[in-house]
């Protein structure tokens, strides 16, 4: 039986005695204010037991972690046939916010998880829910069972003010129609979609539908078994921007990672586990949270393969 606690103590340990511990991104002002030295993790076991360490309790910036709720919302709301056929589900091999293969391919971004694509989804749920912003919210909270959970207004307005890619990539996705909704509606609402904060068990917990066959922890069912494969797949082959395939080949888990430091991964059947340190790797990934979850699932000897 794996000491949990005790493999969770090492790497903190030896998270605090690194001394490169990234950068926080500065093209989001509101984010280049918090503290890189931050850490934490939460392990949350699917038979009931959790683990944490360090700063798990504070709440950050989820960025792009997001999407992987939005998309899960757009599956629960349309199915997945209708949703990709304005998308595609492939790694793009370039950052998050790259744009030129956009207009190579006529519109159809590569996979829900880059900017272009989680655009998309936010015009789709835009199209389908009365009140877009709350509705989608509410859901979030609803995955974590935290009534709690929220916008941060100014980081959603920090982006607002810098998005300059995210408005290029939506005037092109519009161009292509491949966008039904005003272009500054769409963005409002993926700049408070990603603004969300939650902490690390908050974060583990909303993600406890893909390790359990699409229900939340409070035994709801929200996604079909074959959705959260679906969406569990794209989490392993395009999660983590263009490094995607090094977190595969490290780690061995399907996962998201968000600018906002954070990175979620999770054994189906087993284990979530959520980290947040805010030094960014030049990927854009956390960089002590990269290492922590190779470490942890060496460790534990714990991932897919």
């Amino acid at each position: 039986m794996c000491d949990f606690q005790k493999i969770l103590e090492s790497i903190k340990e030896k998270a605090e005695n690194t001394s490169e511990k990234g950068k926080v991104p500065t093209y989001i002002p509101e984010l280049a204010k918090v503290d890189k030295n931050h850490f934490g993790i939460y392990l949350n076991m699917l038979e009931g037991d959790d683990y944490c360490v360090g700063d798990w309790d504070i709440k950050f910036s989820i960025q792009s972690i997001s999407k992987v709720l939005s998309l899960a919302m757009a599956f629960n709301c349309l199915g997945a046939t209708k949703i990709l056929k304005r998308m595609d589900v492939e790694p793009s091999g370039n950052p998050f916010n790259y744009l030129s293969l956009l207009e190579l391919e006529e519109g159809i971004p590569r996979n829900p998880f880059i900017n272009s694509g989680a655009i998309v989804i936010a015009d789709i749920l835009i199209s389908e829910l009365k009140n877009p912003k709350a509705d989608f919210l509410q859901f979030v909270r609803d995955l974590a069972n935290d009534q709690s959970i929220d916008f941060n207004y100014e980081v959603a307005a920090s982006e607002a003010k810098t998005g300059y890619t995210n408005f290029a990539a939506a005037n092109l996705l519009k161009s292509f129609n491949n966008l039904e909704n005003d272009v500054d509606e769409v963005l409002d609402f993926y700049f408070h979609q990603c603004s969300i904060e939650m902490n690390c068990k908050q974060l583990s917990n909303a993600f406890y539908l893909f390790a359990n066959k699409g229900k939340c922890l409070h035994n709801k069912t929200y996604l079909t078994s074959s959705q959260v494969k679906r969406i569990n797949a794209i989490m392993l082959t395009c999660g983590f921007y263009d490094e995607a395939g090094e977190f595969a080949f490290e780690v061995g888990l399907p996962g998201k990672s968000g600018v906002g430091g954070g990175i979620v991964a999770l054994l189906p059947g087993t284990f979530i586990i959520t980290c947040w340190s805010p030094g960014l790797n030049p990927k854009g990934n956390s960089k002590l949270g990269m290492l922590a979850l190779e470490s942890f699932t060496t460790q534990s000897n714990l991932s897919i393969f």
